[in-house]
């Protein structure tokens, strides 16, 4: 694996993503020497509180009534896909709060499943050791491999021409933007090198996208006090961050 800071200067968005949603920008946050494990007290503590939080944002609406997420519906519609069908992650999040509230997974898993039902936007965690080459954000030819299970078995999928994908050197590493993520680069409870994509559309304000990333951040340094954590900003020029670092 190459440096932090030079791994996160080459993630890239494609113009053609850019080309579909504007608005779009991203926070890429690494956490390094994190300590993994089964869900514990702590990781219970941020989930309980932001399940409570998203809880009183809804207000007892759906999740797709509320303006963040229907933003995900209508870019979701622009390359293809179906959102009743294949959900972004925050709403399908936010379904599961009634009447059980969220899956308990594990401790890191936990955290930024948090975060994202608590902030309103789409956020996934990966294993930045399992990467080859920097995180790329595109639209699918619709030929690279996507591997994931299919009924307990591990199966080879491709995503639609067209669809927005991440991906690495390897192949797709999340399809349809923030809807699946492949199965080579999913936290585990050994999971100690980590990426994390912080998805944004309008009308979500800027600075809470940083302020998504300053939640995130905190949360996994209380988990594990020793890690180190870096981020970047990917968004057109002309889009502010609100005035805040990022």
């Amino acid at each position: 694996m190459t440096d932090t800071r030079g791994w996160l200067a080459a993630a890239t968005v494609d113009d053609a993503v850019v080309a579909l949603r504007p608005d779009y920008r991203a926070v890429l946050l690494t956490a390094d020497g994190l300590r993994g494990g089964q869900s514990d007290e702590a990781s219970e503590r941020v989930l309980a509180a932001a399940e409570a939080t998203a809880r009183e944002r809804l207000g007892g609406r759906k999740p797709e009534e509320l303006p963040e997420l229907a933003a995900w519906r209508d870019a979701y519609r622009a390359f293809g896909a179906r959102p009743q069908r294949t959900r972004p992650s925050v709403e399908a999040l936010l379904r599961r709060l009634y009447p059980d509230g969220l899956p308990r997974i594990d401790r890191i898993t936990d955290v930024y499943n948090a975060v994202s039902v608590a902030h309103l936007l789409p956020i996934g965690g990966e294993d930045r050791a399992a990467y080859a080459g920097p995180p790329r954000l595109v639209r699918a030819e619709g030929t690279e491999p996507f591997d994931t299970t299919a009924g307990g078995e591990p199966v080879v999928e491709h995503p639609e021409p067209g669809e927005v994908v991440w991906r690495d050197d390897a192949g797709v590493t999340c399809r349809r933007w923030n809807w699946r993520q492949c199965t080579p680069t999913r936290i585990t409870t050994a999971t100690t090198s980590t990426v994390f994509i912080l998805d944004a559309l309008d009308p979500l304000a800027d600075d809470a996208v940083p302020a998504a990333a300053d939640a995130l951040a905190d949360a996994l340094l209380a988990l594990s006090p020793d890690a180190t954590v870096h981020r970047r900003l990917l968004a057109r020029p002309d889009r502010t961050d609100g005035g805040r670092p990022c």
